[in-house]
């Protein structure tokens, strides 16, 4: 039986089509994907994320315990409520899942996880942790709502009294509290906006009151589209323990200048990556979905993930192509027995309901 968030009665409540996601019973749309889509693009739009699990590390070993465990560099943290995205590597290089880690004290952290992942990760972090000053302290008592959008930031100080004095001054990648409540300033679709991590006892008020200053409901499907415009990876599917994230797009979050040794460096090291990911803009008719064949300049492809944009009235995807395939290059895609142009372009396709390419 599928889990349920906090707020599942508030989505059947609603009419949200409810679907089995990663093992939750999670809302795909209130009755139009795509007019959700466009209204986080254009005002501001909430998404229930309380399937994903918060964990909070803490002990007086949790920073060099973080350096060691993550790709990216977790000494880029000083500013309480600083936060960084990173991959967490397997031995061989392999992402076994992207999160973002919050820095409150040298003793405190904070890790948001992906729900299908979270009970690995857990282990995983267990496992690694063993014999080290590190106490883990999943969440399950939290929810998280992410309002997005270029209104979300006033419509979320409308709906929660003193917000605005605690948030105001926010930086993207950077987290304040606002008593019981931890406002965020990231998010999974390109557009500016909040993620809320609240008492789980709150977030059905907190989910009302942001309705009621305007914030409309989105699900799944519209999550997809907008994250897959603003070129962000979906766990999974562009990304998983047997692809590295040097050829998956995410070279960025790979600290390799920095003298320390974390889980998975000297694979990446080892193994330089053959294959990188890029965006496609389909130029004929037709959709771009994921596992389709890609050919390429120095061989074949895959599509990784793919949609209709509903931004751009574009078929977009994230494809793993040989290194030597570049922006600008036209490639086929095998789409129903017949090959279809596409064209290159490096990610994100749209970014604060802008196109940009």
């Amino acid at each position: 039986m599928a889990r349920q968030t906090p707020l599942y009665a508030t989505h059947a409540a609603a009419g949200a089509k409810l679907v089995d996601f990663a093992g939750w019973d999670m809302p795909l749309h209130y009755g139009s994907q795509i007019e959700e889509h466009h209204q986080v693009r254009r005002d501001a739009g909430m998404f229930d994320v309380s399937h994903m699990l918060i964990i909070d590390l803490e002990g007086a070993d949790t920073r060099p315990f973080l350096r060691g465990l993550l790709a990216n560099n977790v000494d880029k943290l000083h500013n309480p409520g600083k936060a960084l995205y990173s991959c967490m590597l397997n031995e061989a290089g392999g992402v076994m899942d992207d999160l973002i880690v919050y820095f409150f004290r040298e003793d405190r952290f904070r890790l948001v996880v992906n729900a299908g992942t979270a009970d690995k990760d857990v282990a995983w972090i267990e496992r690694q942790a063993a014999g080290r000053n590190v106490a883990l302290k999943p969440r399950r008592d939290l929810a998280m709502i992410a309002v997005q959008g270029p209104r979300a930031r006033a419509k979320t100080w409308q709906a929660l009294p003193g917000a605005q004095t605690a948030s105001a001054a926010l930086k993207p990648f950077s987290a304040a509290w606002h008593g019981e409540v931890l406002i965020a300033r990231t998010g999974y679709t390109g557009e500016d906006g909040f993620e809320l991590m609240l008492p789980a006892s709150r977030a059905t008020a907190a989910w009302n009151a942001l309705a009621a200053a305007g914030v409309k409901p989105a699900g799944l499907g519209a999550r997809d589209t907008l994250r897959l415009e603003a070129g962000m990876n979906l766990y999974g599917q562009d990304m998983d323990e047997t692809t590295s994230p040097l050829e998956s797009g995410l070279a960025w979050t790979v600290d390799l200048a920095a003298p320390r040794d974390f889980v998975g460096k000297a694979a990446l090291l080892a193994h330089p990556a053959q294959r990188h990911l890029v965006g496609l803009v389909l130029l004929d008719k037709g959709v771009l979905r994921a596992h389709q064949k890609v050919f390429a300049a120095g061989g074949e492809g895959e599509i990784t993930s793919g949609s209709f944009s509903p931004t751009m009235n574009q078929s977009i995807a994230l494809a793993r192509l040989p290194a030597a395939a570049a922006a600008g290059d036209t490639v086929e895609v095998e789409i129903r027995d017949k090959r279809l142009k596409a064209k290159i372009v490096k990610p994100p396709f749209v970014r604060n309901g802008q196109v940009l390419v």
